[in-house]
C-alpha cells in the first residue's frame, strides 16, 4: 500500500487554488468545487474540495509537504506574500518544520526530515 493522495476541504475554491500554486503545487484538474494538484516532486497528488458548511472551522487537517530547501522555500514564499506562524524551527523529533494556514484554516507544515522521516532513532524493530 502507498497512500499517494490527499484532500483537505476549503471554505473557497479559488482561495485555496490560489494559495497551493503559490506554494508550488501544480494544478491538474479544476472545477466549481473541486481542484487537484500534482507535487513538483514525485508522483503525489494533493486536492481540495468546497465545503462551505465548515466555514469557521479553525483546522480542518495538518498536511506536511517535504522540501530539502526548506529555509530557502520559506524565504520564497514569504517573498511573495505567505505569512508563517512558525519560521523554521529544528524540532526534537529531527525534523526541521515551518507552518502556515492555508486561506481556510487548515495547518500546513512544510519540513525536511531527511533519513529521520522512515528511520529514526526510536524507530520499532520489524518483526518477523
Amino acid at each position: 500500500m502507498n497512500m499517494n493522495q490527499i484532500t483537505l476541504a476549503v471554505h473557497d475554491i479559488d482561495l485555496a487554488v490560489e494559495f497551493y500554486k503559490t506554494l508550488g503545487l501544480v494544478q491538474i484538474v479544476a472545477d466549481a468545487h473541486y481542484a487537484r494538484f500534482s507535487c513538483p516532486e514525485g508522483e503525489s497528488t494533493f486536492s481540495v474540495y468546497l465545503d462551505t458548511e465548515k466555514q469557521g472551522v479553525e483546522c480542518r487537517g495538518v498536511v506536511y509537504f517535504e522540501h530539502q530547501q526548506l529555509d530557502e522555500l520559506v524565504d520564497d514564499l514569504k517573498s511573495k506574500g505567505l505569512q508563517f506562524t512558525q519560521e523554521p524551527t529544528d524540532q526534537p523529533y529531527l525534523w526541521r518544520e515551518a507552518s502556515l494556514n492555508d486561506p481556510s484554516g487548515n495547518i500546513i507544515k512544510l519540513y525536511w526530515a531527511g533519513e529521520n522521516r522512515l528511520n529514526p532513532p526510536w524507530k520499532l524493530e520489524e518483526r518477523a
